[in-house]
């Protein structure tokens, strides 16, 4: 596993950054463990200042955060100063409301002999983290934030790509005041998986990345009976009705496909449109995104940026390549993109038909499926012809019809009326291939604590 920063604009590898030793992962993991012992009984007022501590460090230091996103895996500089800043709302957040997101519960019971049952959440030891490379930050403030103001401690796996943003995080946490140990960047090999995942102090893991490395993780973590949490691969559903704001819908979709160089698991990636609107639509769409300037991320005029390498976007040429071996048509659309830098030029892709497999693939980067539909119910059904199950959008000017049709579409988070967000205050999950288990509030916070039920019971009560 090569660590490295390489600047996906310039193509040049500025450092490497050598895996972690067998010794190196077993003296992590005791750290971690002896910080968890006196982390659980850390009050939540403690932790809370921890975690705010370490959102007005971002805030103060956003320029020097964001550069090293920008650095290393290419994203326009507005977009990373933007997801600095999400990762800061998320850790006040859950300063603000841990506390009471895991109070004890009193249950219900059916009568006085079943006692006073009361349900607590308690933390549990280590959660291993694997992130990916296209949101460096929010993908490890997702995870850190709530498992740590559970009281839980965390060692990280972050992307080879992005090794200094990854151990930035660690250093600001230990500027935030987080102890020694509770939280750890490692350079991880791909056999120690198996060596955390192993280890009973190791309570589970949270995955989110491919399909592939999900599978694999998660039989993992099955043969060790380990929890896990999986948000994996999207193609999610971006659907126009018939009455539909045509010019907003096709300026959303256009955004929606192409932030972070269309490098989202929740990117508006195939576009589905009824028929009498198809045509507007599809003239909008293309002068927006004809209107996307391609370039140096980090020259505010800069509008589509580079993918995160080289090796992505020579992969995503060769998937497009197989599609049209299946049946797609491919047409370039947008203005064109430098030669220099891992740039993708933006396409448009159709005749995706029932016998064209290409139309259940994942396409990370801007390249758009597009489809042509006669009525909403052909649009719910091809909005579910997807192994995937991540988020979705339903465009109409009525509302509760878009709710009606969001309410069919098999998937963790439809919005109606705007492309599928990440927010502080709101869950992010899906379903089928796109993974189980769900982060951000009260359902993140919960994934890796115990749920333990405490029942007092008269002496004398029946069994």
């Amino acid at each position: 596993m090569a660590y490295a920063t390489t600047n996906p604009y310039t193509g040049e590898t500025l450092q490497t950054f050598p895996d972690a030793t067998d010794n190196d992962v077993r003296q992590a993991i005791s750290a971690a463990y002896e910080a968890f012992l006196a982390w659980r009984k850390t009050s939540f007022a403690e932790r809370a200042r921890v975690m705010t501590a370490a959102a007005e460090i971002l805030r103060r230091d956003i320029d020097k955060y964001a550069r090293l996103v920008t650095l290393e895996m290419g994203k326009l500089f507005s977009e990373a100063k933007a997801e600095t800043i999400l990762s800061a709302e998320i850790f006040e957040y859950y300063a603000k409301n841990a506390e009471n997101l895991l109070k004890p519960e009193k249950l219900p019971v059916a009568t006085p002999a079943e006692g006073e049952a009361t349900l607590v959440h308690q933390p549990q030891g280590i959660v291993f983290a694997i992130e990916p490379w296209n949101f460096p930050y929010y993908q490890i403030a997702r995870i850190i934030a709530p498992q740590l103001s559970a009281g839980n401690t965390v060692l990280l796996k972050h992307a080879s790509n992005v090794p200094q943003c990854a151990n930035i995080f660690q250093e600001l946490m230990e500027e935030a005041g987080l102890p020694a140990g509770a939280f750890r960047n490692l350079y991880l090999a791909r056999h120690h998986t198996e060596m955390l995942l192993n280890d009973p102090r190791v309570c589970g893991v949270a995955l989110t990345g491919s399909e592939g490395a999900g599978a694999i993780v998660a039989s993992t973590a099955g043969k060790a009976l380990k929890k896990a949490t999986m948000e994996l691969g999207g193609a999610d559903a971006f659907v126009v009705l018939d009455d539909a704001d045509v010019e907003k819908s096709a300026k959303w979709a256009a955004f929606g496909r192409h932030w972070n160089a269309g490098q989202v698991c929740v990117s508006s990636k195939r576009l589905i449109v009824a028929d009498a609107v198809y045509d507007r639509f599809v003239e909008v769409y293309k002068a927006e995104v004809a209107k996307f300037v391609a370039g140096d991320p980090m020259d505010s005029s800069t509008t589509l940026a580079p993918l995160s390498s080289q090796k992505a976007a020579d992969d995503l040429k060769k998937q497009v390549e197989d599609a049209k071996k299946h049946g797609a048509v491919v047409e370039v659309i947008g203005a064109p993109v430098p030669e220099k830098g891992a740039f993708f030029q933006p396409l448009l892709m159709t005749n995706l038909h029932q016998d064209n497999e290409a139309r259940h693939w994942e396409f990370f980067g801007p390249v758009t499926q597009l489809y042509r539909v006669k009525d909403e119910a052909e649009a719910i059904r091809i909005a579910n012809d997807t192994p995937f199950g991540l988020g979705g959008s339903v465009f109409t000017k009525d509302t509760a019809r878009g709710v009606r049709v969001a309410e069919q579409i098999h998937t963790g988070m439809v919005y109606v009326n705007h492309p599928t967000m990440v927010k502080a205050d709101l869950p992010f999950g899906g379903v089928a291939r796109s993974g189980y288990g769900r982060e951000l509030i009260g359902l993140g916070i919960k994934e890796f604590v115990n749920h333990k039920l405490i029942d007092v019971v008269d002496i004398d009560a029946p069994f």
